[in-house]
């Protein structure tokens, strides 16, 4: 079964990775500490940390750098959407003295010291604030959407959040929307806006279900991703519903994650094109009133 992010926050915000003097205060001597690196029960990150098999690929690399794990990778490992990852990130104090430089494959984010008590992870505010500058505006935006649709913070925390950040972040805290279901969907919605088009999100369609947009009261937009929409069974019930929708009025059309993530100006166009060659005329506005009520 699939952890929600709140399970996965709880087991990665606990102490994972051990100095030598902690792991003396648990009870374990030199000699034991030593023995668990020999025989594979306890592994060696780097001089005086320590962590257990199974930890992380991405905390562990973090770890043997010398910093926290951070930004993209962390809120990655949490189940909160990101665009894209490349790199492993990390925070690294900016007058780290023994920062191997030559450690491959992380992304540093040089920082003040973390307000972190663990020496593994920064704290969740530190990774948003360092992800909203990493990330273009888009990509920002529908990293915050996830965060608050996972509910991992309120508005209100992310607002104290935005305070520590320059002033030209700010305008991303109008745009939130934590009724986003999924990164796509943030995406359509900016292309949306851009058009200047009338939308609602998170639509109920009379004999239809619930769906993603209803633009300007006639076309519905489904933002459909591999991830949910593999497999036979599931491409025949968007069908059925592709249909039953058509029998009152209106519209429908699924753009490709891949496109909307990766190729959003050519979709913008497209639906530009949808927009002006489909338009319904007053007939078919009036069939399409009769199916469907908001959310």
């Amino acid at each position: 079964m699939t952890q929600t992010p709140f399970e996965l926050a709880r087991q990665l915000f606990v102490p994972t990775v051990f100095t030598r003097d902690e792991l003396r205060a648990a009870g374990y001597s030199s000699r034991q500490i030593t023995d668990a690196v020999r025989d594979g029960r306890m592994l060696r990150l780097r001089r005086d940390r320590y962590a257990q098999p199974g930890l992380d690929s991405a905390v562990a690399h973090a770890a043997r750098i010398g910093g926290r794990l951070s930004c993209l990778s962390l809120l990655q490992l949490l189940g909160v959407f990101v665009l894209k990852v490349e790199a492993v990130h990390v925070h690294l104090e900016r007058n780290r003295s023994r920062f191997r430089g030559r450690e491959t494959g992380a992304r540093i984010h040089w920082s003040l010291p973390s307000a972190s008590r663990l020496s593994h992870v920064t704290l969740l505010s530190e990774a948003i604030c360092h992800s909203v500058k990493y990330q273009d505006p888009r990509a920002s935006l529908a990293t915050l959407d996830s965060v608050l649709q996972h509910g991992l913070l309120t508005l209100g925390e992310l607002e104290v959040i935005f305070r520590s950040l320059a002033p030209r972040y700010r305008v991303l805290l109008t745009l939130v929307d934590p009724a986003a279901g999924s990164g796509p969907e943030t995406f359509m919605r900016l292309i949306l806006r851009t058009l200047g088009l009338k939308f609602e999100t998170q639509v109920d369609v009379d004999g239809v279900g619930r769906v993603d947009f209803v633009v300007e009261g006639w076309l519905i937009i489904e933002c459909d991703s591999k991830a949910f929409h593999e497999g036979w069974d599931k491409q025949v019930e968007d069908r059925n519903r592709d249909i039953a929708a058509a029998r009152i009025g209106y519209v429908t059309v699924r753009p490709l994650a891949s496109d909307l993530l990766y190729r959003p100006h050519e979709v913008q166009a497209a639906l530009k094109d949808v927009m002006e060659t489909l338009r319904p005329n007053g007939l078919r506005s009036q069939l399409r009133k009769t199916g469907r009520r908001g959310a």
